[in-house]
């Protein structure tokens, strides 16, 4: 509304809708800028400072009259061949404006937004044409809310309609570009899933879709767009839970994890609080069922396609769920997702539309895994697990999803291999889920070892991992290792040679495993060797100092180790050496090692990581000038009894080092010049 009298300032409102004409004034010598408004009954004069602060009242004003002319065209259509030439006049308008913002291109769809979702009897070839006639404003501008509605129905009544290939791609191309958060606007989201299926719909089929992935990734190495990514996934997770949906909403007498853990109580109109179990099919289960006696109560099966999911009731599970009460972390998934031994079961099949959606989606999740840039985001998109239950209870799911969980296995950068691992403690990952015993696992053994074998390399916390392996994965490490696998082999050997198992009897028979096959029996005696000369290292004897000359490296440091006896070495010298973190392997071995002087050695975060697993003792430590980093220095914070530590000229951040001082207790000597830290 504009506001005006007679004379001074405007105070009375006139409508936009009101003003007849507008035009521009001026006069020659002066430097007056006025705009004249025609209204009923008389003109209005504007005045402006400048020249360009007229021009831009003069278009907007312009603008204004315009769209209140079109919204009330549009707002009563008779004939669509008129509507339709009104909203290109419309869109014309809205491209040749001078104005720069973003309502410009807005106010257009808004209104043919609107127009669209009050009239619902246009033919196939009006919706058609409206697209088409608006795709130029969508070029630059996200579709309002209630036109992604629209663009979802054309997808899904109209898949192979040139409208979606000419018009929709570019649209959903910026979409997956530019979107910062679907969460504020969940129809674009949809949209991209409509759109995409629709793809998916073509002759080529998943052709289409992976030449569609392949143009939002670029011919280069490196996608140059950063919002990509996330938005794919983001897509991918929406559908793939929409297709579970229907049986994840039916959970009403089946327990939430959380509740099978603490074994709290129900609200009334619920069953029992029953632990959950998942069921592999067997041909068996019905006449199993069949002998069991009557008095025990029947368990309650809630199915979904090859998902069988047993609720059983007896005094033993509520025991171990009373036991759990109290306790408010996540509850585990495998342990709530066990092999029930004997049960009948019924089987619900997803539906058809149901089965390609996950199909396609699925597909794409595994095209992303092909991308060596994307994959390091794509593994930290997935560690913490974003799919329901009822998925990972899939057979199908699982078996298709196992190429993307490979494909991190394989990968060589820790980025991505580890993110196998759980994002926490207490939480399951996808190495639990896809080792044997584990829900996803479906052969025997291979991806687990593969799984093993990479984290392995690059795992600083080896004798953690140990540890975990021997408590849960011993039997299926045994059994690989039996088949001459040779990975687990060298776990096998890594656990006795860390003292990993306590057991006579369970080392006995690890023994006895490595040297049934020619790998292990050859390791086993490597692993002996190797014993005997550790015995000899660290018999007691020998210096309490060792200097190494410079320039000495990693193989010279080995040798002198291997010549006697240093049971009684606590301090050693390395700086100025050549050697690297490959000699870390015979640091550890030192058993009165105390002070270690690395002074401008190559020693780095592997060695660091090494170090603070074995050599808990160590007072002294002197990493100056040496390459080594954060992810290196954290993992000091275990080495408790360190006294004195020098980080002069390392790549230290102030960060870790507060974290340092605060874990470190005994710390009194610390040396941070030249650090961020200083």
């Amino acid at each position: 509304m504009l506001k005006h009298q007679p004379t001074g300032y405007m105070e009375n409102s006139i409508s936009y809708s009101a003003i007849e004409d507008v035009q521009l004034l001026s006069w020659e010598n002066a430097p007056k800028y006025c705009l004249q408004l025609t209204i009923p009954g008389g003109t209005v004069l504007l005045q402006a400072a400048n020249s360009y602060l007229r021009d831009q009242w003069f278009h907007s004003l312009q603008w204004k009259k315009k769209i209140y002319k079109y919204k009330k065209v549009l707002s009563n259509p008779s004939r669509w061949e008129v509507v339709l030439k009104e909203i290109r006049t419309l869109v014309d308008m809205a491209l040749t404006s001078p104005l720069q913002d973003d309502s410009i291109h807005q106010a257009p769809l808004e209104i043919v937004s609107k127009l669209l979702s009050e009239n619902n009897n246009l033919t196939t070839q009006d919706h058609e044409s409206i697209i088409v006639a608006i795709a130029p404003l969508l070029e630059n501008n996200h579709p309002p809310p209630d036109l992604c509605e629209f663009f979802c129905k054309h997808c899904r009544e109209r898949p192979r309609s040139m409208v979606v290939i000419e018009v929709f791609t570019p649209v959903v191309q910026r979409i997956l570009k530019h979107n910062m958060d679907f969460g504020k606007c969940p129809r674009l989201r949809l949209f991209t899933q409509e759109y995409i299926l629709s793809l998916n719909e073509l002759n080529a089929g998943m052709e289409v879709v992976k030449k569609f992935i392949h143009s939002m990734h670029g011919p280069t190495g490196q996608c140059p767009h950063p919002r990509v990514l996330p938005n794919l996934v983001a897509v991918c997770l929406a559908a793939i839970y929409s297709c579970y949906e229907e049986f994840i909403n039916s959970r009403d007498n089946s327990p939430s994890l959380k509740e099978i853990r603490n074994g709290c109580q129900q609200q009334c109109d619920r069953k029992p609080n029953l632990p959950l179990r998942l069921l592999h099919t067997s041909p068996d289960l019905v006449s199993q069922e069949a002998t069991l006696t009557e008095s025990r109560l029947k368990p309650v099966i809630v199915t979904s396609n090859e998902i069988h999911v047993e609720v059983e009731r007896n005094n033993t599970a509520n025991q171990k769920m009373t036991a759990g009460v109290g306790n408010d972390s996540e509850p585990n998934l495998i342990d709530c997702l066990m092999v029930s031994p004997t049960c009948s079961t019924m089987s619900i099949e997803l539906s058809p539309q149901a089965d390609r959606i996950l199909g396609c989606y699925v597909e794409i999740l595994k095209m992303l895994s092909d991308y060596d840039d994307w994959r390091p985001a794509l593994a930290s998109l997935l560690q913490p697990i974003p799919f329901p239950k009822e998925a990972l209870a899939h057979e199908k799911f699982t078996k298709e999803l196992k190429y993307v969980i490979q494909r991190f296995a394989e990968d060589p950068r820790q980025e991505v291999h580890s993110c196998l691992l759980s994002v926490r403690a207490g939480k399951d990952g996808w190495f639990q889920l896809y080792s044997p015993g584990g829900v996803a696992c479906d052969d025997d053994g291979e991806l687990f070892a593969s799984m093993v074998h990479i984290l392995m390399g690059s795992c600083y916390k080896t004798k953690k991992f140990l540890l975990s392996l021997a408590e849960n994965k011993l039997g299926p490490c045994m059994l690989l290792a039996l088949r001459g696998n040779q990975t687990m082999v060298e776990i096998l050997c890594l656990m006795l040679e860390y003292n990993i198992i306590d057991n006579n009897d369970t080392q006995l028979q690890i023994i006895s495993t490595l040297e049934s096959t020619d790998v292990g029996k050859r390791m086993y005696e490597q692993l002996c060797e190797r014993q005997r000369e550790l015995k000899e290292l660290q018999r007691k004897g020998g210096p309490t100092r060792l200097t190494l000359p410079s320039k000495s490296t990693d193989a010279d440091l080995a040798r002198l180790l291997s010549s006697g006896s240093f049971g009684n070495l606590e301090n050693l010298s390395l700086a100025f050496t050549n050697v690297t973190s490959a000699c870390a392997e015979h640091l550890i071995k030192l058993p009165s090692l105390k002070q270690l002087n690395l002074w401008s050695t190559q020693f780095g975060d592997a060695g660091l990581r090494l170090l603070s697993e074995h050599l808990t003792m160590l007072q002294v430590l002197n990493l100056c000038e040496t390459p080594v980093t954060d992810a290196g220095l954290l993992a000091l914070s275990s080495m408790k009894s360190l006294c004195s530590l020098n980080m002069n000229s390392t790549k230290l951040s102030a960060d870790t080092y507060e974290d340092l001082k605060a874990k470190l207790p005994n710390l009194k000597e610390v040396d941070v010049r030249y650090t961020e830290a200083w």
